[in-house]
């Protein structure tokens, strides 16, 4: 079995778009959440979010590949080149059929479902674009990643929901462990920030219609009414140990262990007995 290192890290979120930034304000306790600016939220009781801001997709992309990729794959390649970056190799010299590439989203392309949908609607199906579907799909972000660095080992993406980015460096961490792969992009981003997702959350009682930016995500406190809806991406490298250090690689961590269940219990709620999350193998 092989053991498994983090070697590049790289993140889009509302407190930074690198890491240096991000992790600044992790420190500083700064949570990025404000009133949405975004549409006018007059119809909406969902006030705040924690919105990306500055973001440079010209960073990752050319002006046409903007055009033909949605922003939740914007998020997920522009934090894959900061990784990459950061792990000080684009693994040019090693097989690329031994690195892989494992990056989920929750929603997808939501802002091009929205977009095209409209278009569909008010002008009918002939002006729906060719890159719709591309766009949308859930796993566009893997490929997307694959195709720009020439990635070639297993590909795909998770979907489940909050736990789909820790569920990515899982998987990689176990093709790694036995052998299946010497290197693995993991993460996730999400871009949901949108009229119609904040509706159908809010919908579902989930949402915070707290209207102060600093009292709105407290999901521990006696007065907390609802999460708030972020968006951003993040990836990790994870290499064997034995690969980090044949290319004396700067070593972040050291991945030991991974265990997934399924409480088969609601389809919001946790099961109250906490058994499945307790579960050992």
């Amino acid at each position: 079995m092989n053991r498994v290192v983090i070697t590049g890290v790289g993140v889009v979120s509302p407190i930074g778009n690198n890491i240096e930034e991000f992790w600044g304000n992790v420190k500083q306790g700064n949570h990025g959440i404000q009133m949405i600016d975004r549409f006018d939220t007059t119809n909406l009781s969902v006030k705040v979010a924690g919105q990306v801001k500055d973001f440079n997709p010209l960073l990752s992309f050319s002006k046409k590949e903007i055009r033909h990729n949605d922003l939740y794959c914007q998020y997920a390649v522009e934090a894959t080149r900061q990784a990459i970056s950061d792990c000080g190799t684009d693994f040019k010299e090693l097989d690329p059929y031994r690195i892989g590439v494992i990056v989920g989203s929750g929603i997808g392309g939501i802002h091009t479902f929205e977009s095209e949908y409209r278009k569909f609607v008010e002008k009918g199906g002939r002006r729906v674009s060719p890159y719709t579907i591309p766009m949308l799909i859930s796993n566009m972000a893997a490929g997307t990643i694959a195709i720009k660095y020439g990635f070639k080992g297993i590909n795909y993406a998770l979907v489940s929901a909050c736990a789909t980015s820790t569920h990515t460096i899982g998987e990689a961490f176990t093709a790694i462990k036995h052998g299946r792969l010497d290197v693995c992009v993991a993460g996730g981003s999400e871009a949901c920030i949108t009229e119609f997702t904040l509706a159908g959350f809010n919908n579902m009682k989930a949402l915070s219609n707290s209207d102060n930016p600093d009292r709105a995500s407290i999901p521990f406190d006696k007065d907390r009414d609802g999460f708030v809806m972020g968006e951003g991406g993040a990836v990790l490298i994870l290499e064997s140990l034995e690969n980090a250090k044949k290319r004396n690689a700067k070593i972040y961590a050291e991945v030991v262990g991974y265990g997934v269940t399924e409480d088969a219990y609601h389809i919001t709620s946790p099961d109250p007995t906490g058994e499945a999350a307790c579960k050992q193998f």
